[in-house]
């Protein structure tokens, strides 16, 4: 858990709680509702995949709001045929429209969760479970172990099942409280590193002072796909089919020296006397992803005085009470929320008016620029410092009024 601790989101989780509602003759009926706590980062298209392992000899009788992938050996029931009899099952969400009998409150997703900070109500999974010979009280009820969580890659580890103090519901009315049987937690972190040992973004700079632009490092996201890579201009670009995304999420980039799927510009527009403009603009280079409810990070110490911003919503994120200089940008619902795959419509922009504190505010030594950006969750590479656009020393002098300048002061002079 310690390479999952996330500096600006240190209580971002997903919690899986599981609420036993109602006995059965050989074990309980639980609802499973899984909350993404996590400020910038959802779940994308293929959606979420759960597994565990049975404590005992449980079998899924049935499933309302999900699915399991595979059924396993049921051949020793003679009657009735449970929905799964694997010892490790793998759950999935069903699919946008599935008939009204099969839903159940928050289901049917295709396992997408948006992220808590850009919205609360899609943040929310849930599925209803009946298991069998399971145990009929809470002291022979056995807590399902090894938990796992895919997002839908790699990345989350997930701890112990833990017994909470069981969930209250209050009646429609309001009047009544009633409680679950029985309630336990399962905790969930991210870490970027178990997802890919190489960034999955990068960053590049540019302003209104310098003519330089600071491109993103080379091979920032590791080059092992320069030989699987598309020329832009060539015509395997334009093939049809070429936009088709595989089982295995393995991406086909636009050729770059970066050899990123994403690209994040920040570039110093306009200085005012009081207010500075940063445009932002988002770059998609992989042509088998598109990127639903995308969201960006970005740490910045004049993000506490943030005027407006055109185009895309911001929300700030404020992880530590008395600094508050992180925010998220993201896109406008159905508007800009979607990001396209590479190509003519693969980029999403905006501009951000941000206010001067005239005892912080300089442009000198690359303030100017983020000292951290996150697209959807995952730290993207920066230039190295030493490479940000620098503040010109001077500026340059017209020889020709500085010469009519002197002879008007000689002239003045020599009237005297």
């Amino acid at each position: 858990f310690l390479d999952a601790y996330d500096p600006l989101d240190p209580t971002g989780n997903i919690t899986i709680k599981w609420e036993i509602v109602s006995w059965t003759a050989d074990g309980y009926v639980a609802a499973v509702t899984m909350s993404n706590f996590q400020m910038y980062r959802s779940i994308m298209n293929p959606g979420w995949i759960l597994g565990w392992q049975w404590a005992k000899k449980e079998v899924i009788w049935s499933m309302v709001g999900a699915q399991t992938t595979e059924q396993g050996d049921c051949s020793k029931f003679k009657g009735n045929v449970p929905h799964c009899c694997k010892k490790n099952p793998i759950v999935v969400d069903l699919l946008p429209g599935v008939p009204y009998n099969q839903q159940f409150s928050n289901c049917c997703k295709a396992g997408v969760m948006s992220a808590w900070g850009q919205d609360p109500t899609g943040s929310v999974s849930a599925f209803q479970v009946s298991v069998g010979l399971a145990g009929t009280s809470n002291k022979t009820v056995k807590l399902p172990k090894n938990f796992n969580l895919l997002g839908p890659g790699l990345g989350y580890t997930c701890g112990p099942a833990k017994v909470v103090p069981s969930t209250v519901y209050l009646t429609p009315d309001r009047r009544r409280k009633t409680q679950a049987l029985m309630t336990w937690n399962v905790t969930c972190t991210y870490s970027q590193y178990l997802t890919s040992r190489n960034p999955s973004c990068c960053v590049s700079f540019s302003s209104f002072y310098n003519e330089t632009i600071t491109p993103c490092p080379t091979c920032a996201c590791g080059c092992q796909n320069k030989n699987n890579c598309v020329m832009s201009d060539s015509k395997q670009a334009h093939r049809k089919g070429i936009n088709t995304a595989r089982k295995d999420n393995a991406p086909l980039l636009q050729c770059t020296h970066h050899m990123c799927p994403i690209r994040v510009h920040w570039h110093v527009k306009l200085n005012y006397k009081d207010y500075w403009r940063v445009k932002i603009a988002i770059t998609n280079f992989n042509y088998r992803m598109n990127y639903t409810q995308w969201t960006l990070g970005a740490q910045h110490p004049n993000l506490n005085s943030v005027t407006q911003v055109f185009i895309f919503d911001y929300k700030p994120l404020v992880p530590y009470e008395s600094i508050n200089d992180t925010g998220m940008f993201y896109g406008m619902k159905f508007y800009n929320d979607l990001l396209m795959e590479a190509g003519p419509q693969g980029n999403v922009q905006s501009e951000v008016l941000l206010g001067k504190n005239k005892d912080t505010f300089t442009f000198k030594q690359g303030w100017a620029f983020p000292r951290k950006v996150y697209f959807n969750g995952d730290e993207c590479l920066l230039p190295p410092p030493d490479t940000y656009p620098f503040l010109p020393n001077s500026a340059k002098i017209n020889s020709i009024a500085v010469s009519a300048m002197t002879l008007s002061l000689l002239t003045f002079i020599l009237t005297l």
